[in-house]
């Protein structure tokens, strides 16, 4: 029993990391407007490549000038009160125009709850909501919408009270591909989902801001005799009324996150370590490694085409350097990239980076199309 809940740690992981990947193919926005940053040049949105601050976890590309907070954290069993939150790694990352913030998108880190209903102590009154069993928070399992208003939200905003939701939205569709997902990774998986979309204005600092705030929640079923988590919480956020401005730039952030598949190997041999695993861990990384590879283009088309927050039109793209398919947006006509990795959106056709006194480089070069085959 101990064994299974931990290969589903493990896997469920895997799964997280693998979308991160997956990501970068899926369609995110419709109905967009260019956004052009003081901090760039006219003609341009100039992204560069960054890497994650804390352990090099991942790398993405962000609006030269922005702001990166946080990072991949570890919890300590001993002042959690137990090692259930301490066996993978937690990611608190943002990405931010600004020091406050207003314009910004966040991932939140994957937490595990216990709903005590479903044990023989937990019946007896032994831990009622609120306590702590084996480092979860004790916590009878809410709707995807009810754990973003109630937990998400607070946990992000502890000091606003009021606030208003103007909008949620039960992600069916979202919710049935991650079941999917997870079945074909373990048959034998007892997990369910739920997925929502909340929308939600408040005031901060005396400015009014629009956030928009996405989450799965996931059940461990008959398996996990009471488990529950979130998975893939993230939210965005702008002062109101602007969101859909912003939302070619939070694309290209959000699909360009590239796992660095060494940091990722090394995670899960310590995952496999600090859950005492031992039998064919390897062979289940490189197993996972190969479908993270094999399978993107596959499950392109159905897994978490409803993820974010809205559709959005993308394109394959040529990078001149690696000969990679790479996803980007399409709502600029032009694609530069140097060798770095950093990456230039234009519509100016005659617009050179090569050639642009603000960004003394040259090995900007064109990246094409994908083409297609007849």
């Amino acid at each position: 029993m101990k064994n299974i809940i931990l290969v589903l740690f493990i896997v469920s992981f895997f799964a997280h990391c693998a979308n991160k990947e997956k990501n970068n193919e899926n369609n995110i926005q419709t109905k967009v407007q260019k956004v052009i940053s003081k901090n760039n040049v006219e003609d341009a949105v100039i992204f560069q490549r960054v890497q994650e601050p804390k352990e090099n976890a991942f790398s993405l590309l962000i609006p030269k000038g922005w702001k990166l907070e946080g990072g991949i954290f570890r919890v300590d069993p001993l002042t959690q009160g137990g090692p259930s939150q301490s066996i993978a790694a937690k990611l608190d990352f943002s990405v931010k125009k600004d020091n406050e913030g207003s314009v910004m998108i966040r991932w939140l880190p994957d937490v595990l709850f216990f709903d005590a209903r479903y044990s023989p102590a937990g019946q007896m009154g032994l831990f009622p909501e609120g306590s702590n069993y084996q480092g979860m928070t004790v916590m009878n399992i809410p709707s995807a919408k009810d754990f973003i208003r109630k937990v998400i939200f607070n946990y992000t905003h502890p000091s606003i009270l009021n606030y208003n939701v103007i909008e949620s939205q039960v992600l069916n569709n979202v919710a049935q591909n991650y079941t999917v997902r997870v079945k074909q990774l373990v048959p034998y998986s007892t997990m369910s989902y739920d997925a929502a979309l909340v929308k939600i204005t408040y005031s901060e600092n005396n400015k009014k801001y629009e956030e928009w705030i996405f989450s799965i929640i996931e059940n461990w079923g008959q398996l996990g005799a009471g488990m529950w988590g979130n998975k893939e919480t993230f939210l965005i956020r702008a002062q109101k009324g602007e969101i859909k401005k912003w939302e070619p730039i939070f694309s290209v952030i959000q699909n360009s996150v590239k796992i660095n598949l060494q940091w990722l190997i090394g995670e899960i041999k310590g995952q496999a370590i600090r859950g005492e695993i031992a039998a064919n861990t390897q062979k289940e990384i490189e197993r996972i490694g190969r479908e993270i590879t094999e399978h993107r283009q596959k499950t392109n088309a159905e897994i978490n085409n409803d993820m974010y927050l809205t559709l959005t039109e993308q394109e394959e793209y040529v990078n001149p350097y690696t000969n990679e398919v790479e996803v980007g947006t399409n709502q600029w006509k032009y694609r530069w990239v140097n060798e770095s990795g950093d990456v230039i959106y234009t519509d100016n056709e005659d617009y050179n980076p090569n050639i642009d006194i603000n960004l003394n480089r040259s090995d900007y070069k064109r990246s094409q199309i994908r083409k297609r085959f007849p």
